[in-house]
């Protein structure tokens, strides 16, 4: 593996293994270090949690437009699709910034929660009428990938057909193997563009269409980038939260007798996942518009900077935000300052409601290999489970006019023991929608 002597590679089966393990070595360098993100691509990682409030504040020392820093990179590199600049909320600072943002919060807004939670109810009982019978399930690549990929695609007006395809590009723009990432993008943008295309032709009642429409007036490029930031933004990381979420409540026995007795809940793993191990792990690209010296290094104008949650979140401070289940201090996983998360209560929502739903129909869930055996996607952006493979007694498919909440309901069974593998130590609408 080569990389700098002074720094840390972020990528890799080792790195997805045990993220701790390079969080710690860069906590020794000091409250910035230096990292490489894919082999031969450099940049500075924050690990510190102060270090990381001051930048992702700071809107005068620090800008979104990584234009400065795209343009020194290879053509062929796998980090342009993730951090290249594009005409979005993302990666544009002050009055472009607000505009593109107003696009997405005004849209989102048009979803009633009643209607979004009625909307995760059904997908999600969709998928697990699809494995119910067979007492086992890979619950990343059968439910907590398909869910969000099946609820949003529809939100957005795309046809359902096409999710595949949809996945299968988002999960190339996160990988650091460079053929894969790039082709990734460009199929990306593709999906977008004919989607596009067809709600031009006819309009829904769609995200789409409301993105189209809204009073913001998009160009066609500014169009397509707000979609494809809305749709990455808005699967990868819930996909990851869903799946983080589910690991913890089946590893940890403080879970086990929750599921049906609700001493702990899905909203606790889904807060424990925010502090400890956050969907996306390292993000927030931002350049330093000028030179400058951020808690001890120098840093010059355009670099790569980018922020890591995970690390922050979990680096050990004797007055630092109680991080236990169910704890709901401060964490970073929705980032912070004018470019947090815009949606992070849908977000939440959709997890949540995607657990209950699984856990209630399937509530004697366990995993089908020990923990340690688990498996990791390698990608220094994420922090996500490629398997979690799980048994459950079979049941049948969900009968229509039979709830999975009530308490006569049929899907309800005993919980058997189980051996636990403790983790390493963390030290809304209807009408014209714009008037």
């Amino acid at each position: 593996m080569s990389y700098l002597p002074d720094s840390v590679p972020l990528y890799g089966p080792e790195f997805a293994a045990d993220p701790y393990a390079a969080y710690e070595k860069l906590r020794r360098m000091g409250p910035v270090g230096r990292v490489e993100l894919a082999p031969g691509q450099h940049a500075y990682l924050v690990t510190d949690y102060r270090a990381a409030l001051d930048l992702l504040h700071d809107t005068v020392t620090w800008s979104k437009d990584t234009r400065p820093w795209q343009q020194k990179q290879p053509a062929d590199s796998p980090l342009v699709p993730m951090l290249g600049w594009r005409p979005n909320a993302l990666f544009n600072d002050g009055k472009a910034h607000e505009r593109y943002r107003s696009v997405i919060t005004d849209s989102y807004a048009l979803i009633e929660p009643h209607q979004l939670r009625r909307q995760v109810s059904t997908v999600a009982n969709q998928l697990i009428d699809g494995f119910a019978a067979d007492g086992e399930a890979d619950l990343i690549g059968q439910y907590a990938r398909r869910l969000p990929l099946l609820l949003f695609n529809s939100q957005f007006g795309a046809d359902d057909q096409e999710g595949p395809r949809l996945e299968a590009d988002m999960a190339g723009m996160l990988d650091s193997q460079p053929d894969k990432a790039v082709q990734a993008n460009r199929d990306f943008v593709s999906y977008i563009t004919e989607l596009i295309h067809s709600k031009r032709l006819q309009r829904g009642q769609d995200l789409t269409s409301w993105f189209m429409d809204h009073p913001a007036g998009l160009t066609p490029e500014e169009l397509a980038s707000q979609i494809v930031l809305t749709m990455l933004a808005g699967n990868e990381p819930t996909a990851n939260l869903i799946g983080n979420a589910l690991e913890e409540m089946l590893s940890n026995p403080a879970y086990y007798s929750s599921l049906t007795s609700g001493a702990l809940t899905a909203h606790d793993a889904i807060s424990d996942v925010l502090h400890n191990d956050p969907p996306m792990a390292n993000y927030s690209a931002h350049v330093p518009r000028h030179a400058v010296n951020f808690y001890g290094t120098w840093i010059r104008p355009h670099e790569l900077v980018l922020v890591s949650y995970h690390a922050a979140n979990t680096e050990p401070r004797p007055t630092a935000h109680e991080k236990t289940a169910g704890g709901d201090g401060a964490h970073l996983a929705w980032a912070a300052g004018p470019h947090s998360c815009p949606v992070k209560q849908p977000a939440t929502l959709i997890a949540t409601v995607a657990i209950q739903q699984l856990t209630s129909r399937l509530n004697d869930l366990e995993l089908a290999v020990p923990r340690n055996e688990l498996r990791w996607r390698p990608g220094g952006f994420h922090r996500a489970l490629a398997q979690l493979p799980a048994r459950f007694t079979p049941i049948a498919p969900n009968p229509d006019g039979v709830s999975p909440w009530t308490s006569s309901s049929p899907y309800t069974s005993t919980r058997p023991d189980r051996t636990w593998s403790p983790k390493p130590p963390a030290c809304e609408p209807s009408g014209p929608p714009y008037r």
